[in-house]
């Protein structure tokens, strides 16, 4: 039992009117106690559930994302051959359950234009049991669980696109999942997944997705903290960073040289002639089919949704001028077959560097 967690313990959890928020180095170090099973299981799955009846601060979160920093896995970015920065799509590690995701669509997209993405994530996950990012890419012939992060690196710097997987890249992180299934409800560590960049530097645009308003604060602050600021974050679908149909998408943006360098956007999707609903995600078998028709150029519910996401990602990261210039992209390269190819060339790759 480590005696230093337990009274980091003790601090949080001493009730409503006693309890005290963990300063920034002390949340770094009970994430390294936690990540190297320093604590006991009972350490760790107390402080996990006491964290998320507490909620976490921005101080408390980026001292987590400090030891994640440290003790993650982290790609070379400085020197990759592109002419923008590298986009970092956070999205829930307990993947989608109730509505059809395209962040891998979007991130092709981005990627074909010469925009670097990396993406993260594990296996199926409680709490919700979605479908993961990791399923998504193997049904696409795509396999990213078994390759090394040199690998990894390589991808990225020939494709444009990578991901990392955390079973393997990150294994301290993942044996934690468990605990999740064990207390039956999301801790801290989901948010600080949302905003964790996996590179070596903090010169990246990052996108995170919120359900609850509260949160949208939470990540500024945090991100400030950690002296990221360029930065993405959407009250998506599902907690994701894909944008919705069926309402009003909200979104923040913050720009390192932006004047002011804090704005809102509301998005409204009929105002781009856009449906106005979003797609059920009824099986993972029949989402695959409807993507491998969207690569095809093929016109079905989730082209709209495609090309709704993948033109305002085309805007955000500088590629587009305007927004309709970007839904108006985003069309051309998928009936044009380059998203397929781009899909093609990074299978390709991926093969070849697995065992």
């Amino acid at each position: 039992m480590s005696t230093i967690f337990r009274e980091y313990l003790k601090k949080i959890g001493s009730g409503v009117h006693t309890k005290k928020d963990l300063t920034r180095s002390e949340a770094a170090d009970a994430m390294k106690m936690m990540l190297l099973a320093e604590a006991t299981p009972a350490q760790i799955g107390a402080f996990l559930m006491v964290h998320r009846i507490k909620r976490p601060t921005p101080e408390e979160l980026a001292g987590m994302l400090d030891t994640y920093t440290e003790l993650g896995p982290k790609l070379d970015i400085d020197n990759l051959p592109f002419d923008y920065p590298v986009t970092v799509l956070g999205t829930p590690y307990d993947g989608r359950a109730r509505i059809a995701p395209v962040t891998l669509l979007t991130a092709l997209i981005l990627a074909t234009t010469g925009v670097p993405v990396v993406l993260h994530g594990g296996e199926t996950m409680p709490t919700k049991y979605g479908v993961p990012l990791i399923s998504l890419w193997q049904g696409l012939g795509v396999d990213f669980s078994n390759i090394s992060l040199h690998s990894s690196q390589e991808i990225l710097a020939k494709t444009g696109l990578t991901f990392i997987y955390l079973t393997n890249h990150f294994p301290q992180a993942h044996q934690l999942v468990t605990y999740r299934e064990q207390i039956g409800k999301r801790p801290p560590l989901a948010s600080l997944e949302l905003i964790w960049s996996p590179c070596s530097t903090h010169q990246v645009h990052l996108v995170a997705g919120f359900v609850h308003p509260p949160t949208e604060n939470l990540f500024r602050e945090t991100l400030n903290l950690r002296n990221l600021n360029h930065f993405t974050i959407i009250k998506g679908l599902e907690g994701s960073c894909d944008l919705p149909q069926s309402r009003t998408a909200i979104i923040g943006l913050n720009d390192p040289d932006g004047d002011p360098q804090w704005q809102r956007l509301y998005l409204h999707p009929h105002d781009y002639q856009f449906k106005g609903r979003d797609i059920d995600l009824t099986s993972t078998s029949q989402l695959l089919e409807q993507m491998q028709q969207v690569l095809q150029g093929e016109d079905n519910d989730l082209m709209s949704l495609a090309l709704y996401n993948g033109g305002f990602y085309l805007w955000r990261c500088g590629v587009c001028q305007d927004i309709p210039s970007g839904f108006r992209q985003a069309q051309s390269l998928l009936k044009e077959g380059q998203v397929r190819e781009k899909l093609q060339e990074i299978s390709s790759l991926v093969t070849l560097h697995r065992p």
